[in-house]
């Protein structure tokens, strides 16, 4: 199965618009943008207002560090330039207003596995795809590519908190390989285009890529796109988990704002 990211976003996006209109007022996202954007990072935001709008939210870009009460989310666009602190800007988030969940208090909540935790994004998008496949992951044997705070960790504890067996590694692993070969789950977010090759995997293998990077000019994951056909579940770059993500990030907007009206 090849996960189509976009389509399932799309399903997501429309139940959680269905939501936001019950309520009184629409949902408002405020959006912390860094004076030095780069084109990439101008992409991300055009993604992300597009995605509000089809959550039926309210999209506010801002450049100033001082956050609006008013707003019932906030979203700091990462990376952040050199001379800020990245994890002094995301802890300074208010706890209710948190939707990314990287702040420390809210990760906190999420690590412990507290009831009404929200997921990060690409945990969320991960959760719907094992939903989708009907993926067991209790005992399984799962790899992890990467320990960054966006895709590695979280990951890592939802799959402990789940009952799957983890290893993190990093693409500096030296038996890279012999590590991803028993694995019945693999997630990689190094960012190391086509890392991952076919012959480094087991048939039947679920795989979720990702990391994003460019190629040649393109946006290529860690998966060689040829490891599709030994995967039972497969997420392509672009087009997978990406889409995905956004809209469990506005999917945890709109949790926001009801818990808030």
């Amino acid at each position: 199965m090849i996960i189509d990211g976009r389509a399932l976003a799309k399903e997501v996006l429309a139940r959680t618009k269905a939501r936001a209109q019950i309520l009184q007022r629409r949902p408002n996202v405020l959006v912390y943008v860094a004076s030095d954007e780069t084109p990439a990072t101008r992409s991300y935001l055009k993604i992300k207002a597009k995605s509000a709008e089809e959550a039926g939210c309210d999209f506010e870009e801002t450049k100033s560090l001082t956050f609006s009460p008013r707003a019932d989310a906030i979203i700091v666009q990462l990376p952040l330039p050199r001379g800020l602190n990245t994890a002094e800007v995301l802890n300074s988030i208010p706890i209710h207003q948190d939707a990314d969940v990287l702040s420390n208090a809210v990760r906190a909540k999420f690590e412990r596995g507290d009831v009404d935790a929200l997921l990060p994004p690409v945990v969320a998008a991960i959760q719907k795809i094992f939903a989708l496949g009907n993926i067991e992951t209790k005992h399984k044997w799962a790899v992890i590519i990467g320990d960054g705070w966006l895709v590695g960790k979280p990951v890592a504890t939802w799959l402990k908190l789940q009952g799957a067996n983890v290893e993190v590694v990093t693409s500096k692993t030296k038996d890279l390989s012999g590590e991803l070969r028993t694995a019945d789950i693999v997630v990689s977010g190094a960012g190391s285009p086509h890392l991952i090759k076919p012959d480094m995997l087991k048939n039947g293998v679920v795989l979720i890529d990702a990391g994003t990077s460019e190629s040649g000019g393109t946006l290529a994951g860690d998966a060689d796109p040829t490891c599709a056909d030994k995967c039972s579940i497969f997420t392509p770059v672009p087009g997978g988990v990406g889409p995905l993500a956004v809209a469990c990030l506005f999917e945890n907007v709109v949790t926001l704002a009801e818990r808030k009206i």
